[in-house]
C-alpha cells in the first residue's frame, strides 16, 4: 500500500502539482533574500549610530556647509586679486604708479603685472634688445670687384668651399636685380652652401629654411596666432624679418628645397609685395587686429617687409619637386650650378660688415657706370623681335628692366658685358622654349643658333647656344 502512495505522490509532482510546488520554493527562496537584505541594513545602521551618534545626518550637513563657506570665502579672495591686479595695471596705464613705485603700502615689481596681453613673445624680446642698439663698423670703402673676389677667398681659406668667380659675380649681380635668387643644378654643387658661406662673410649668419612638402600658405612661413592659448606661434623668418628692420645688416634667408611644396601657394604673397616698387609699401600682414602691447614695429598687424634681406631659394628639378611656373621664374634671378669648382689655395680673408646703404650704392654707382651699351642693347631688341616672330616669346617689360640691372653689376664686378648678356638671356628668356610646341623649336632651333651667332658673334654667347641644344635635344 505504501508504494502505491509513494506512486500516486510521485504522479502528482510530475503532472500539475510539480509547477505548483516549483512556485512554492522560488517565493520562499525570495522572501529569505529580502529579510536578509532589511536585516543587514539595519545592523549598519545601528552601528554607524554606535560610532558616530544620533545627530549622524546633521554632523554630516553642518561639514558640508562649512566647506561651501570655505570655498566661498577663497573665491571672494581670488576675485579680489583679480580686480586689484586691473586696477594696478590701469594704474601702470595711466602713469599714477610706476614700476619699483609703492601701492598700498607694498612695492610694485614687474612681476605683479598681468602679461597675458603678449601675443609675440620674441619679437618684444627683440624690441627689448635694441633699446640700446649700437650699428657696427660698416666698411664703406669696398668694391663690387673686392667684394666678389674677397669672398670667394673667404669661402676658401675659412669654410673650405670652393666656386668660380663666374658664379660668385652673378650671385652679388643677382642681389641687384630681385629679392629672390634661386640656385638649381646638381646635389653637391654648393646650392646651400653658397648662400650660406655669404653669411659668414658678412658676419651674420643664413637663416635655412626646410621646406616642407605640405606647405600651401604664408602661415606656414610666418606663423600664425593660436586662438586657444592666445599667443602668436613665431617661426625664426619671422623674428629675423621682423630684427633686420631694426639695422642695415645684411641678411640672407634660404629657402631650401623650395620646390618640394609648390612656391605660389606658400610665397605668393611674398611674390605679390616684392613687385611693389617702393620699399616703405611692401607690408606684410600678421595679424588682422591690434593690441596694444604689440611689438614697436608691428603697426596695424603689419609688419615691413625688409629692404635688406634676400631670400635664395635651392630647387631640385626631379620626380619628388614641382615644376617652377613663369611667375615665379620671371621675378627671380636664376642661377645654375652645374659643376663643382676646382679646389684652390684661397687668400686669407677676414669678414666684415657691410651696410645696405653701401651696397645699394654700389649697384646705383655700377648701373649709371657700366650702362649696357647702345649696339648690344639694339642687338637685344634685334633678337627679342626675332623671338617674337619666330617662337611668340618675348623679353617684357620686366626682363628688359631687370637686363639693365643685371649686366652693369656684373661688369663692375671684374666680369664682360657679353658674359652677362649671355648669363640673363640663356636663364632668363631662352629657357621659356621649354614650354613651346616641341616640333616646331627642333625645326628652328638651328635657324635661332645662326641668328645669334650672325647676331652677335661667333661664340659670343655659348650659354644661349648651349641652351638652346639642351632644349632641342630635351623637349
Amino acid at each position: 500500500m505504501i508504494n502505491n502512495y509513494l506512486v500516486t505522490f510521485w504522479e502528482l509532482l510530475s503532472s500539475k502539482g510539480a509547477m505548483i510546488f516549483y512556485i512554492i520554493t522560488m517565493l520562499v527562496i525570495f522572501a529569505v533574500l529580502i529579510i536578509s537584505i532589511l536585516f543587514f541594513e539595519k545592523r549598519r545602521e545601528i552601528e554607524n549610530k554606535e560610532t558616530y551618534g544620533e545627530n549622524t545626518d546633521k554632523k554630516v550637513y553642518d561639514i558640508v556647509n562649512k566647506v561651501s563657506e570655505k570655498v566661498a570665502e577663497e573665491n571672494k579672495k581670488i576675485k579680489d586679486e583679480i580686480v586689484d591686479t586691473k586696477e594696478l595695471v590701469r594704474d601702470i596705464k595711466d602713469g599714477s604708479v610706476a614700476i619699483g613705485g609703492t601701492k598700498g603700502g607694498q612695492t610694485i615689481k614687474k612681476e605683479d603685472i598681468n602679461t597675458t596681453d603678449v601675443r609675440f613673445f620674441m619679437l618684444k624680446r627683440i624690441d627689448e634688445a635694441y633699446e640700446n642698439y649700437k650699428a657696427p663698423q660698416y666698411n664703406n670703402e669696398i668694391t663690387l670687384k673686392e667684394i666678389c673676389e674677397d669672398f670667394r677667398n673667404f669661402a676658401s681659406y675659412k669654410l673650405k668651399l670652393y666656386y668660380d668667380i663666374l658664379d660668385i659675380r652673378r650671385f652679388i649681380a643677382g642681389l641687384a636685380v630681385t629679392k629672390l635668387i634661386i640656385l638649381q643644378g646638381m646635389s653637391g654643387t654648393g646650392k646651400t652652401s653658397l648662400p650660406y658661406a655669404f653669411g659668414e662673410y658678412l658676419k651674420n649668419k643664413t637663416i635655412i629654411v626646410p621646406i616642407q612638402p605640405m606647405w600651401k600658405e604664408r602661415t606656414d612661413l610666418i606663423g600664425y596666432y593660436n586662438e586657444f592659448t592666445r599667443k602668436f606661434n613665431e617661426t625664426t623668418l619671422l623674428n629675423t624679418m621682423y630684427e633686420a628692420n631694426y639695422n642695415k645688416n645684411i641678411y640672407v634667408t634660404v629657402l631650401d628645397e623650395m620646390n618640394i611644396a609648390r612656391i605660389e601657394y606658400y610665397f605668393a604673397e611674398f611674390l605679390s609685395l616684392l613687385e611693389i616698387p617702393n620699399p616703405d609699401g611692401r607690408e606684410l600682414d600678421v595679424v588682422n587686429d591690434v593690441w596694444e602691447k604689440d611689438p614697436k614695429l608691428l603697426r596695424n598687424g603689419k609688419m615691413k617687409l625688409p629692404i635688406n634681406m634676400w631670400f635664395i631659394g635651392t630647387a631640385n628639378n626631379d620626380d619628388s619637386t614641382f615644376a617652377i611656373s613663369d611667375k615665379v621664374y620671371d621675378r627671380a634671378m636664376v642661377i645654375n650650378l652645374d659643376k663643382k669648382a676646382e679646389v684652390f689655395e684661397g687668400e686669407r680673408v677676414d669678414n666684415l660688415s657691410l651696410s645696405i646703404d653701401h651696397l645699394q650704392e654700389l649697384f646705383t654707382n655700377a648701373q649709371n657706370e657700366y650702362a649696357i651699351t647702345d649696339r648690344n642693347l639694339r642687338r637685344i631688341k634685334e633678337l627679342d623681335k626675332y623671338l617674337t616672330e619666330t617662337f611668340h616669346i618675348t623679353f617684357g617689360n620686366r626682363i628688359m628692366k631687370q637686363i639693365r640691372a643685371y649686366v652693369p653689376v656684373v661688369v663692375a664686378s671684374g666680369g664682360d658685358e657679353l658674359e652677362a648678356i649671355d648669363d640673363i638671356l640663356a636663364r632668363k628668356v631662352l629657357r621659356k622654349l621649354e614650354s613651346k610646341n616641341p616640333v616646331s623649336v627642333r625645326a628652328q632651333a638651328e635657324g635661332l643658333c645662326t641668328f645669334i651667332e650672325d647676331l652677335f658673334g661667333v661664340n659670343k654667347l655659348p650659354l644661349c647656344i648651349e641652351t638652346i641644344h639642351h632644349i632641342e635635344q630635351n623637349v
